[in-house]
């Protein structure tokens, strides 16, 4: 697959990890020539018999293509791997975990060495990629010449948003969406904390937490309307009041069933300080104010 004749185009992969072996797969069922490299030389091993071009180091991947992805463990590893390379004339294309902050110190980093940059924040987890329809995607941010120049390989295993020019703005994304998972696995774990007290089967149970939080899901978008008003009382079904209120039941179960409510508590004490603050009327909307003000 690896080889001269292939009229897809070719393209290099730093970093086999669970994920960026998933990517090179991908670009190797689609028939794409691809150079690949990997601190360790285990996992590549694979790759090589599946079609991969193996380079020894990290200089000579970069070398063999002009488009160069990385999918490394970090900011510090992408810096270490790529610091003998020469990347004058390359498109660098980023998918390496980060902030925005870092995205956007590495994209000036490229191009002080001649290469056009673009970031990328992977919204999957390796078995969702190649896989149509698997709903994995793919957000980045940088350059649009980039992006444009190589959208068709870079929607080989994930689809693609392109959410702007400022290279920081996949990452944000990245982690916004993040960060909101997180504050789902919290509740899903307090939930199961509670029902194991209760004797309740988890698997009875988790059919009936799925459909909660998906019928719950589309909150965002009332948040989001309320957030660009201004109107924290626009379209509110349950008031802080009323949801201040209840949160007592939610913390004096959990003291009855023996579990922690720290996983509740530093969301409920922020309610409860806008509460005070006389916004018994709002929803939960005014809480990113204490957040962010």
């Amino acid at each position: 697959m690896d080889d001269d004749t292939s009229d897809k185009p070719r393209l290099t992969l730093l970093g086999l990890g669970a994920m960026g072996s998933a990517l090179a797969r991908a670009w190797l069922a689609a028939g794409h020539p691809l150079t690949v490299w990997n601190r360790g030389s285990g996992r590549a091993a694979p790759l090589a018999a599946e079609g991969a071009a193996v380079a020894r180091t990290a200089a000579g991947a970069v070398a063999a293509s002009g488009l160069v992805v990385v999918c490394l463990l970090d900011h510090a590893s992408v810096d270490e791997a790529l610091a003998g390379a020469d990347l004058r004339g390359k498109d660098l294309v980023d998918l390496t975990t980060g902030t925005p902050a870092q995205a956007r110190v590495r994209a000036a980093w490229a191009e002080d060495r001649g290469a056009r940059f673009l970031d990328g924040g992977v919204m999957a987890v390796p078995p969702m990629i190649g896989v149509p329809g698997s709903g994995g995607y793919v957000l980045y941010s940088g350059s649009r010449a980039v992006f444009d120049a190589h959208h068709d390989v870079l929607a080989v295993p994930a689809g693609t948003r392109y959410v702007g020019q400022d290279p920081g703005l996949a990452a944000l994304h990245d982690v916004a969406l993040l960060s909101a998972m997180t504050g789902m696995f919290a509740g899903v774990s307090h939930s199961f904390a509670l029902i194991r007290g209760g004797g309740l089967p988890p698997r009875e149970f988790a059919p009936l937490l799925v459909g909660w939080l998906t019928a719950m899901a589309p909150y965002a978008y009332r948040v989001a309307d309320q957030l660009e008003s201004g109107d924290y009382a626009k379209g509110v079904t349950s008031s802080l009041a009323m949801m201040v209120q209840g949160n007592a039941t939610l913390l004096r179960t959990a003291e009855e069933q023996g579990v922690s409510a720290e996983l509740l508590t530093p969301f409920t004490a922020l309610m409860e300080r806008r509460l005070a603050g006389g916004h018994g009327d709002e929803g939960t909307a005014g809480v990113i104010d204490l957040l962010t003000r």
